[in-house]
Parts: structure tokens; sequence; C-alpha cells
């Protein structure tokens, strides 16, 4: 947005391999990612700058419908929505979904119907929780899709989420139109998906990008202009910055200010584990992806699996099983969290073969999002410091800690440097 409003720009990127918490890593000689994602059909921001800096969707996704499938359909549950117009996508799904009782079905309408009669808003947020309390959501329910739905969204567990924010997502998603509740599983890793492409973007209409570059200190000189100082360098003469970090790293910037500014909230962390691991390359699974029934009583840790194989073509074989929200306990000891969730695996899938993979990867991000708790104050991309402004997926949104809430927040950072608003 900047550069297209003839603003010079120059970035300044801390890490080597650009994306932040969603990154490309090179493990076993393949290129794998830090966690595995999904991203939705409502991700409308991220998904329109995906096609502005030159990724076409069809090559970067394989796009499914919304779904929620377990390796016993009939036992568990299996719901796909149709490819219908909304509403009828979700409510043909429903009527032809194996595994959920009559009173459950019954049950998924009412919330439905509810939430859209209120306009997806709440007078006072609650847990999710105690949300699907209200609206007589069956246990059976809860535990098979509302669940497994908060952890995916929020990465918080759904006894401290945001029902408000958890809404927000459902209103985008199951509450618009049947392709904003596609889900997207990335076909390329996820620096290739968005970041690489997007600093070549950049350079192509004049930006500087520094990579490797971590920001020392901010100071503002004459005239309100601004100096950034790096390990390396002080470049002077910026009009604006836009500190685009994690929230405990901008806090430390503004505070070397030595500017007087509120102090940014005090966020906690959520981890995201995912769990590699390797088959023989003929194996695949019947789907791309399955959720699965996590049981802290049976050591079953594993949220969804996803056949990488079906996605990357040199990664036949290769599974990535995701923990959203773990407890950390459980992380530290990488090869019993693996054989844990090989076991599940083989359980769930009733394949003794998956027992035993030929090789495992844990790797968990601990500080992957904010946990995303009810009445949770956020900042404004504003700070009371004139020239300096906050973007990243922590401060004030509709959405939890998303790549497209990442989005939305640059781009509301940059519209109010481009519309004046930032110097006051």
């Amino acid at each position: 947005m900047l550069c297209q409003a003839d603003h010079r720009v120059t970035l300044y990127e801390a890490a080597k391999t650009p994306g932040g918490r969603a990154r490309r890593v090179r493990l076993h000689n393949r290129n794998l990612d830090n966690g595995q994602h999904i991203l939705l059909g409502a991700y409308r921001q991220i998904l329109k700058l995906m096609q502005q800096v030159g990724i076409p969707q069809d090559q970067a996704f394989v796009r499914l419908p919304l779904q929620m499938v377990y390796p016993d359909p009939q036992a568990d549950m299996a719901l796909i929505a149709a490819h219908l117009p909304a509403p009828l996508h979700l409510l043909a799904g429903l009527w032809q979904a194996t595994g959920l009782q009559r009173a459950d079905k019954l049950a998924l309408i009412r919330f439905s119907s509810a939430a859209r009669w209120m306009g997806w808003q709440l007078y006072q947020d609650c847990s999710v929780t105690e949300l699907l309390a209200r609206f007589g959501q069956t246990d059976r329910l809860c535990q098979l899709m509302w669940y497994p739905l908060c952890l995916a969204a929020l990465n918080t567990r759904p006894e401290q989420a945001s029902a408000q924010v958890f809404l927000h997502v459902l209103r985008d998603s199951l509450g618009a139109r049947r392709s904003a509740s596609d889900m997207l599983l990335p076909r390329m890793d996820l620096s290739a998906l968005f970041p690489e492409q997007a600093i070549r973007f950049l350079r192509q209409r004049g930006a500087e990008v520094h990579c490797q570059q971590p920001v020392r200190q901010l100071k503002r000189g004459h005239e309100r202009s601004w100096s950034v100082q790096t390990a390396d360098t002080q470049t002077d003469g910026f009009d604006a910055v836009i500190v685009a970090t994690e929230a405990r790293n901008a806090q430390r910037l503004i505070v070397r200010t030595q500017l007087e500014t509120t102090p940014l909230p005090v966020f906690a962390d959520e981890a995201i584990t995912t769990c590699y691991l390797q088959y023989d390359a003929a194996f695949q699974l019947p789907r791309a992806m399955y959720a699965l029934k996590e049981d802290a009583s049976r050591q079953y840790w594993g949220q969804y699996v996803f056949d990488r194989g079906q996605l990357h073509p040199d990664q036949a074989g290769l599974l990535a099983v995701v923990v959203s929200a773990p407890d950390l306990n459980i992380t530290h000891d990488h090869a019993g969290l693996a054989a844990a969730i090989a076991h599940q695996l083989a359980c769930e899938l009733r394949l003794p073969v998956l027992a035993q993979p030929l090789w495992h990867q844990v790797i968990t991000e601990k500080k992957a999002t904010f946990r995303c708790t009810p009445g949770l104050q956020r900042p404004d991309n504003l700070t009371t410091i004139s020239g300096l402004l906050l973007a990243g997926d922590y401060t004030r949104g509709d959405y939890p800690a998303t790549l497209e809430g990442a989005v939305r927040s640059g781009q509301r950072a940059a519209q109010l440097i481009i519309t004046g608003q930032a110097s006051f």
C-alpha cells in the first residue's frame, strides 16, 4: 500500500528467513515449516495480497470444503459442507453428517441461527465453553466440533478463549458465503507462500529491504523525523516508523525511544507444536487431513493430522500432526511425544505400521500466538508518539493471532500514514 501510494519504504527484517512465526525450516534435506497452517477462504486480505504479488491461489493451495472428519466417521464424526450456496452448504452437510445424533444436529442449527440473529455479537464477552453451554450445545458436539475448531482458530483452550473473537471467526466463515468457509492447505512452504515473493515485489517498486538487520533503537530527531539504528548502521530522515514485531519487541523498542507513551499490555503466550513423522514413500492417507481425538488420559495429544505427500510432491509418506496450545511439559521430550503421537495415529487410523515411523521431528513454536482471552484489551495501531505506529496480530481487531489478523493490522497502519493520521 505504501509503495503504491508513492511512499519511500525501507524494511528491516531481523531474521535470515522472512515470515516471522510462519516460516520455512530446512530439515532432513527438505523444506518444511515451523508449523502446519490452514487458511480459511474468509481470509480475504492475505489472499488478495498473495494475488497482488503474483502467487496464484490454485497453485498455492489445496482448497477443501469446510469439514470435520475423524478416522472413524461412524463412531466419531464426518461433516463435510456441500457445494451449495450459503447457508445451504452447511445444512446439507449437517443433514448428511455421520456420527452425530439428532440432538447434536438440532443443537448446531439452534446455535448457528441464534448467532446470526445476534449479529455474531455478545453484550459481554465470556469463554467459549460458557457460550456453548448457554446455547445448549451437546457434550458430543462440543468435543468433536466446537472445541477443536476453537483450538484451531484461536490457539487457546475453550475454557479460556474469547467467545466474541470465536464468533467473529464463525461470522466470516460459517456465516458468510460458501467459499469463505473453505479450508486452504498450502502447497508450498510458508516462506515461499508469501514473504519471499512480497520482498521481491517491494524491491521491484523501489523499496529497500535489509534482512538479518534487527533494529536496536529508534530515535526521534529534529522536526519529528526518525532514525533507525541497527547493529551496523544508523539511517536518518524517516517520516514515520511502523513497528511490525510481536508485542514484547515492540515494547522494548518503544521504551528505548525515551519518549512518554502508554505501555503495551502484557500478553500471555500460547505455543503450537507440530510433529513430523516420516513413513515409507508409498504410504498415503485416504484424505489430505483428519481431525484427531485429543485425550490426555491416553496420551493422545494430536488434534489434526495432515498428509504432506498430498500437498507437496517431494514429501510422500510424511505426516504432520498439530498440537495447538499444548502443555509445554509434554513438549520437552521430543522422542516421547513423537512415540505417543505415532501410537495415537496407529490406534485411531487402525494402521499398526504408523506406530513405527522412519524418523520424526518435533517443532514447538513457544510464542506462536497470544492467549486470546475474554475482554482482552489490545492496543491500537496508533501510539501516543507522533509518527510511531504498531502492526501485528496482537493489535486491536476482530481476529485472533492469525496471518489474516497480522495483514489487516499492517494495512490499517499503512492507511493511517497515507491519510496523514500518523503525525499529530
